[in-house]
């Protein structure tokens, strides 16, 4: 699906295809394909690596198209980790700037309302770059915030037990934290490449500044959640050690207790002359010190904490 905007202040979305306007395409079709590299002439192999969910953030030119790769974050909907990163290739032009997206997100409509409620036009191409490095940037904060109330929730739910669900969930949020950290990494050095690049350009120092603080903003914070994370891993591990330890002894001092009663059966009931054997109440005196033998043995273990 396609939709058109102007680069006008506040980028009013417009009706058709123009010259110099932004071409926002997300989850295309045939038909985006066709207008894409027919009537606009970008290289086919452009898209096909847009379409690799595991492109990193690079820039590449061919013939009078550039096409620079950011990673942006998104919701995972269930596919095995709760927060991913996926490719967004933005492809400019004499012709137009083109953004493509495999995925629907949610940045790119708040990035569009962004821009509209301030008012921003945008000026040239390394602009639009940066400032979608920007929204990015944003968007991982926001998904960090979610990702913390998601490990106190877990913190919260292995105090009281360990379960394997518990586990798994935390693990896929180190994860997720891994693929946010090494995104934040590749958009920040696009960024770097950019500042670079675009010195003659017409962008505000203090736009490339403000994005460059989000950006360390939000990979100083990843790093803290992954520390917590591993910490909480770490002890969870230590903990489960300690409770098997516990249950290896318990059951070991009930085996002990268990295996008096039976050593004493078994030496009056081997095949030789047992001087009780004629006696009425031998069966009561043998199980009696039996059970008086193992409540001593249980006493002791007790004494020691092996109960």
């Amino acid at each position: 699906m396609k939709s058109f905007l102007s680069l006008a202040d506040g980028l009013p979305e417009i009706n058709e295809y123009q010259p110099q306007c932004w071409v926002n395409v997300e989850c295309p079709d045939e038909e985006d394909f066709l207008f894409l590299t027919k009537e606009l002439g970008i290289p086919r192999e452009f898209l096909s690596d847009i379409a690799d969910i595991d492109e990193r953030p690079r820039a590449e030119r061919e013939d009078d198209w550039l096409l620079t790769i950011l990673r942006i974050p998104m919701d995972g909907g269930g596919q095995g980790m709760p927060y991913q990163t996926v490719p967004i290739g933005i492809i400019s032009g004499p012709k137009a700037i083109v953004s493509v997206c495999y995925r629907r997100t949610q940045m790119l409509p708040d990035f569009v309302n962004h821009i509209r409620r301030k008012g921003i036009a945008i000026t040239n191409p390394t602009e639009f770059i940066t400032r979608m490095i920007y929204s990015s940037a944003v968007w991982f904060l926001k998904y960090l915030k979610l990702m913390y109330l998601e490990i106190n929730r877990a913190e919260k739910e292995l105090e009281q037990s360990i379960r394997n669900e518990d586990l798994l969930r935390i693990m896929r949020l180190q994860r997720s934290l891994v693929y946010f950290s090494t995104s934040i990494r590749g958009n920040e050095a696009m960024l770097g490449r950019l500042r670079t690049t675009s010195r003659s350009s017409q962008v505000d120092p203090d736009l490339f500044e403000d994005v460059s603080i989000e950006l360390r903003q939000a990979y100083n914070t990843i790093n803290i959640y992954t520390d917590i994370v591993t910490s909480m891993m770490d002890a969870s591990a230590n903990i489960i050690s300690n409770n098997v330890n516990t249950i290896m002894k318990r059951m070991t001092s009930i085996s002990i207790v268990l295996t008096i009663p039976t050593m004493i059966s078994s030496f009056f009931g081997m095949n030789v002359d047992v001087y009780l054997g004629d006696w009425h109440w031998a069966f009561l005196f043998i199980f009696c010190v039996s059970v008086m033998i193992s409540g001593i043995a249980f006493f002791l273990f007790r004494k020691i904490k092996w109960f």
